[in-house]
């Protein structure tokens, strides 16, 4: 009975359903890595993370893929890492969100490391999917010796504008030493970025004054900011008064007027040091600014000597005094 046909027919259908079991999970499986790619190329980070825990059996997050080499240069071992590479570890081995080591390295800011990972093959352009390259992490961290590093590996100082900006990174977290090494490697003082616009208009939202100086004494343009927002517009939000006085110390336009049709006095908050000091560098009110006071239940003696300043004609002043 245990060898007749019957035996071996039910044999042969249990394996056969066993292979075709086996056969479709690992399809499935190719055919969710061919997806993880696809994501992983559009830049979509978190439904790559999501079809890699199908994969890969429930990892809970997108660093699950880290090799040693990136704990290595992370925490800044250069022992552990020199010790990896002889031992025929790629250099080059990346996470599921495209993070090499000398990724980590330069975010770290350990020079060491992103010196040996370098030498050793490293690519010193390479690209996260969110467009981040090892000298904007450089940037990112403050670290000028990672920097000027990469920049001797040939590194690119400016980007495309598609990826992360370096020099826009190091202004708006005031690490001054990292811009002036992209600015002296020919990036350009006032490349505007969509979302950021020019360093300068960066610095003066970040209030970073370190760094507003620097750009203006190398001739970033006072006026350029993010599309039609000025530099000037972004510090009469902020708080900074010294960054007002060295904008219009540089000539910076206070009648320009942003998308909203609006001037850098129109954004500054009522009767603050800031609305002062732009008031101060306008010079004699205009009409305009007047009627600004009145609202403001400035009404009076203030008021009247502000009209008689404008040397207007004898009709209009009168009208003006007795409204």
């Amino acid at each position: 009975m245990e060898d007749g046909p019957v035996f071996y027919g039910f044999k042969n259908i249990f394996i056969t359903m066993f292979a075709t079991f086996f056969f479709f999970k690992l399809l499935i499986k190719v055919f969710l890595a061919l997806l993880t790619h696809f994501y992983i190329v559009k830049g979509n980070r978190k439904e790559a993370a999501r079809i890699a825990e199908e994969i890969y059996g429930g990892i809970s997050d997108c660093w699950a893929d880290r090799s040693p080499l990136h704990e290595a240069a992370a925490q800044g071992r250069l022992l552990a890492l020199k010790t990896l590479i002889a031992q025929g570890v790629n250099v080059n081995l990346v996470t599921i969100n495209r993070v090499s080591s000398l990724h980590e390295a330069c975010l770290g800011g350990h020079v060491a490391c992103a010196k040996a990972l370098l030498e050793n093959g490293a690519h010193v352009n390479g690209v996260t999917v969110h467009g981040a390259t090892p000298l904007f992490n450089a940037c990112c961290s403050g670290s000028a010796a990672c920097v000027n590093v990469l920049l001797e590996f040939g590194a690119k100082a400016q980007p495309e504008m598609h990826l992360a900006s370096p020099i826009h990174e190091a202004v708006k977290r005031g690490h001054r030493e990292c811009m002036e090494i992209l600015l002296a490697n020919n990036v350009n003082i006032d490349q505007e970025v969509p979302q950021l616009g020019t360093p300068l208009y960066v610095a003066c939202t970040y209030q970073r004054v370190d760094c507003v100086k620097k750009l203006l004494e190398l001739g970033a343009s006072v006026d350029h900011g993010q599309w039609l927002d000025t530099p000037l517009h972004a510090a009469a939000r902020q708080s900074s008064v010294e960054i007002i006085h060295l904008l219009t110390d540089y000539g910076a336009n206070l009648k320009l007027r942003n998308a909203q049709g609006k001037s850098a006095l129109d954004l500054a908050i009522p009767k603050s040091s800031v609305e002062q000091a732009l008031l101060l560098r306008e010079g004699p009110p205009t009409l305009s600014q007047l009627c600004r006071l009145c609202v403001r239940k400035c009404l009076g003696r203030a008021c009247h000597q502000a009209i008689h300043k404008l040397h207007l004609p004898e009709p209009l002043e009168r009208f003006l005094l007795y409204q």
